[in-house]
């Protein structure tokens, strides 16, 4: 690099006097200029040291087109020295073919009185004899007085140019038009950066996000996303995305949402071992697909059992012992316990009269079993007035209860109702056959399942339909055998 110094007396006419006394011509360096000259040395170093360290290619031309310097990324990128390239005026016969090389260092040299900087593409030549397309920026070099004194050019592989434009372009959008959410977690997982669709997602602003901890947004599943996050700065990206359950604390409650996730561990390109600087976190809202899935997985699963129930109910010769065989293969995946009641009918209107007999039932400890017939069923259920069931009865259908969530009568709400205690969920559901109402089904859940849904319902009284006819027949039955 030291051809591509400035000579510090180049400015400086052979008849004028330095600085501080003397002649450039004939008057040698005083002692008081000695640490002026030191002083230029180490500027020059110093210029040259800046220049060799860019990770831009870099040339400069003077007024006449002489390359004046020229770094070592040039270097690398066209394989020309700076011994070899400064001192040459132009590219012609070396850097560029003849045929363009009027053209290129017209372009260039136009700089030198152009406004600003001008962008340029070039097809420059290789020491070995290849080509390779450059993007230059170039712009003028003013002197002392103000006038056009060169020009500097710093230049790149147009791919390399390419590959950084497309990556900085890919990550404005990623944070401003994606369609999924992106969130930069440092290496304390606390947001530093949040784009538009993730703010939406987390019901939050862009910028109050950042900063602040994922359980002050996350209510439940805060753990599993941490614990994800602390994997990927420890080990790396996982290998294939994960679905994540989480339920968000918003203005309107809690939401709960299921989020498909990727990770990816961001390291500095700059440091000498790869340090990760934080983790960046895909994700898409795949709640809507994750319900449908899960709910046509349900259907399937209950239609199986459906079907199952059917044919065990044909093999068996007690009507009764069928009404309770679909019970047994309608609770699994669905509730706890099943109790069915059935109605006494007043002898002399054929009418129910308004009290229920208990006919068969699960279990009611802690010990699963097979829905049994009760012995000694000729006792009316003690079911007070407004008793769900009751209230089945009179809507012809179904009828869902729950216990309170909390206080004193949580507990006493199942004993009160004839039902287990562990009992807080309650799913009643009429039968019917031949247009008369035979009785209850009752299905039971305990706290750790959800509350029936409307679902559940439709489902509870198409086991209902068959139970009814197991009963319907058992009934005919006994009074045919009368």
């Amino acid at each position: 690099m030291s051809a591509s110094r400035i000579e510090a007396t180049s400015a400086l006419g052979p008849d004028e006097p330095e600085p501080g006394g003397g002649s450039g011509a004939a008057g040698g360096a005083g002692p008081d200029q000695e640490p002026a000259a030191e002083s230029g040395g180490a500027g020059s170093d110093l210029l040259a040291a800046l220049l060799d360290g860019m990770d831009a290619a870099l040339c400069a031309f003077d007024a006449d087109g002489v390359i004046t310097h020229w770094n070592r990324e040039a270097e690398r990128i066209l394989g020309w020295s700076a011994e070899e390239a400064v001192g040459r005026t132009g590219f012609e016969g070396w850097a560029a073919r003849t045929a363009d090389a009027d053209e290129v260092q017209g372009r260039l040299m136009a700089a030198m009185t152009g406004q600003g900087r001008q962008v340029h593409e070039f097809a420059l030549l290789r020491k070995d004899g290849g080509r390779v397309l450059v993007r230059t920026q170039s712009a003028g070099v003013r002197g002392a007085d103000g006038a056009p004194a060169g020009v500097y050019c710093a230049f790149g592989e147009v791919h390399a140019q390419i590959d950084l434009e497309r990556g900085i372009a890919l990550s404005e959008a990623m944070f401003d038009d994606a369609a999924w959410g992106v969130v930069l977690v440092d290496v304390d997982l606390r947001p530093t950066v949040v784009n538009a669709h993730a703010a939406r997602a987390l019901s939050a602003g862009r910028t109050t996000l950042l900063g602040r901890p994922l359980g002050e947004l996350i209510v439940q599943g805060v753990d599993e996303l941490e614990g994800a996050l602390h994997h990927v700065l420890a080990e790396g990206a996982l290998p294939a995305p994960t679905e994540l359950w989480v339920t968000l604390r918003t203005a309107e409650g809690e939401r709960r949402r299921c989020w498909r996730s990727g990770f990816l561990r961001l390291a500095s390109p700059l440091a000498e071992s790869p340090v990760p600087l934080g983790v960046g976190w895909l994700f898409r809202d795949v709640t809507e697909a994750k319900l449908a899935e899960q709910e046509s997985s349900r259907l399937r699963f209950r239609g199986n059992q459906l079907h199952r129930a059917s044919h065990a109910a044909a093999e068996c010769e007690n009507p009764m012992e069928a009404a309770a065989s679909y019970l047994d293969y309608a609770l699994a995946g669905f509730a706890d316990h099943a109790l069915i009641d059935i109605a006494l009918v007043d002898k002399t209107t054929g009418e129910p009269c308004g009290r229920l007999v208990r006919a068969a039932a699960t279990p009611s400890g802690e010990v699963d079993g097979p829905c049994l017939p009760v012995a000694g069923a000729s006792v009316p259920v003690r079911y007070p007035t407004g008793h769900p069931a009751f209230q089945a009865v009179d809507r012809i259908g179904a009828v869902r209860a729950s216990a309170p969530a909390a206080g004193p009568a949580a507990g006493e709400w199942a004993t009160d109702r004839q039902w287990p205690e562990s009992t807080v969920h309650a799913l009643c559901t009429v039968l019917r056959s031949r247009g008369r109402t035979l009785g209850v089904v009752t299905f039971l859940r305990g706290p750790s399942r959800s509350a029936f849904e409307r679902p559940d319902a439709v489902y509870a009284e198409s086991v209902a339909v068959r139970v009814a006819s197991a009963v319907d027949l058992a009934q005919s039955l006994r009074s045919g055998a009368r």
